[in-house]
């Protein structure tokens, strides 16, 4: 691996409101040398000797002048996260603060670290691999307890471990292809076609497994893109503002009070929703209202779940026809909404308008949550995520590469079947194993290094 510890970095590693405590992180060989020129001991004895994973105590000096009460942390290579030689100072968290000790430490010989440098150091060092090293960033951008925990899987090797395995599988058949062409005399492949056929069964099974799991990944990752249809005034922004938590939409009488899409996250039963309110589902006079209206057909379109909401208080409409008429062929659910109150319509009566699960609810009480999230979560999750031990795929990038994997080894089945000489199989077996390596950081490209380094934040 290349080795990049010839320069000193550094960076402010916690975020920029002010806290009690905030961290400036320095990395690389001559670390040690700097944090000597400006740390002084809280008894004044000599910093000359340096023991690694210490905490010292002590001041940050620039010069005369004491910038912070600090503790220093200093981690000697190979023991650290990037490998190199580390210094963490522990100071007040205010602004001004980490801004004067990080320009102090700039002007001693560190420059400014790149976002996502210290972990992209990690991983050219061989702390990481390339989907460990991807996996720090959905850690910090993790917004539910599944993508978290799936998160932790693959930062602890595990996706690592498993496309190893296929790839130490598909190398030992290219190495035996390779061998027999070599030295024919030594290395028989008499029926050895049927036996690669079998073996490869079984590894395009394992990568599809991944591939099927994208799907659940996605969502886990990005949120389930969930709009809130209904006519006008039958309780869906004020569904919205209760999964909140505040006034997100405006809740009038007046129909047709939401004009435009409005989008909020929320996190329900452990999923993150990303819900839209949309305009009122009716005929009207009213322009912009129109507009409203086609916004929230269009969003509607492109959900990956609807959730039509129905007023039990209220005869159904040609508008809440037309709506079951809409989703009869989507993931959705039916809500019975405002069942606090006098019902003109029974759950049993819009059965006989959709097949899809109807959950009585009302919004004034809060009641129903609990069986519309148990239905999402049936309907998305199916039960699986919570309780297996195998990691996901989130990685739009590691998508494409197990399809263009899946490709290559499909491709050889292909030859097999048509009575091909093995050195074809040999071609598209390469070509699926340089895939597979590419998700974990082998034959990558710098510039895909680079793209994947950059969406870091700062000081990571």
């Amino acid at each position: 691996m290349q080795n990049i510890n010839n320069e000193i970095i550094a960076a402010i590693a916690t975020g920029f409101n002010n806290s009690g405590i905030g961290i400036v992180r320095i990395s690389g060989s001559g670390s040690f040398s700097l944090i000597k020129k400006i740390f002084k001991k809280k008894d004044g004895s000599s910093f000359e000797d340096i023991d690694s994973h210490r905490v010292y105590y002590g001041f940050i000096m620039d010069g005369e002048d004491v910038l912070d009460e600090v503790l220093v942390v200093p981690m000697k290579s190979p023991h650290s996260f990037t490998t190199e030689d580390t210094v963490e100072i522990d100071c007040h968290g205010g602004n001004l603060v980490l801004r004067r000790i990080l320009e102090l430490v700039l002007r001693c010989g560190a420059r400014i670290a790149e976002p996502g440098e210290f972990t992209k150091r990690a991983f050219l060092n061989g702390r990481l691999d390339l989907s460990e090293a991807e996996a720090v960033i959905d850690v910090i951008n993790s917004k539910n307890d599944l993508f978290l925990k799936n998160s932790l899987r693959q930062l602890k090797g595990d996706l690592y471990k498993d496309i190893s395995n296929i790839r130490q599988e598909l190398l030992y058949e290219i190495a035996r292809i390779e061998s027999a062409l070599d030295d024919p005399e030594h290395y028989d492949l008499t029926g050895y076609s049927s036996e690669l056929k079998e073996k490869l069964l079984n590894v395009i099974e394992r990568i599809r497994g991944f591939i099927k799991g994208y799907e659940n990944g996605r969502i886990i990752k990005e949120g389930i893109k969930t709009v809130i249809l209904g006519k006008p005034n039958v309780g869906k922004s004020s569904f919205l503002n209760m999964l909140s938590g505040y006034e997100k939409s405006i809740v009038t009488d007046i129909p047709g009070t939401t004009r435009d899409v409005i989008e909020e996250s929320v996190i329900l039963d452990g999923l993150n929703l990303i819900l839209y309110d949309t305009a009122g589902i009716r005929e009207s006079d009213d322009k912009v209202e129109q507009i409203g209206v086609k916004k929230a057909m269009e969003s509607a379109g492109n959900s990956d779940l609807l959730i039509l909401m129905i007023d039990s208080s209220d005869d159904l409409t040609s508008e809440d026809i037309d709506l079951f008429g809409f989703i009869k062929d989507k993931n959705a659910i039916v809500l019975y909404n405002k069942s606090d109150l006098n019902s003109v319509i029974h759950p049993d009566d819009l059965k006989k308008y959709t097949d899809k699960d109807i959950v009585k609810i009302s919004v004034k009480d809060k009641t129903g949550i609990s069986e519309l999230s148990g239905l999402i979560n049936d309907m998305f999750i199916k039960g699986s995520l919570s309780y297996n031990d195998e990691v996901m795929i989130t990685n739009e990038r590691h998508k494409k590469l197990l399809d263009d994997s899946l490709n290559s080894l499909s491709n050889v089945m292909v030859s097999i079947d048509s009575g091909l000489p093995e050195d074809f199989y040999s071609i598209d077996l390469k070509d699926a194993y340089d895939s597979l390596g590419m998700i974990i950081g082998e034959n990558t490209g710098d510039d895909i290094i680079d793209m994947i380094f950059s969406e870091f934040c700062l000081g990571k």
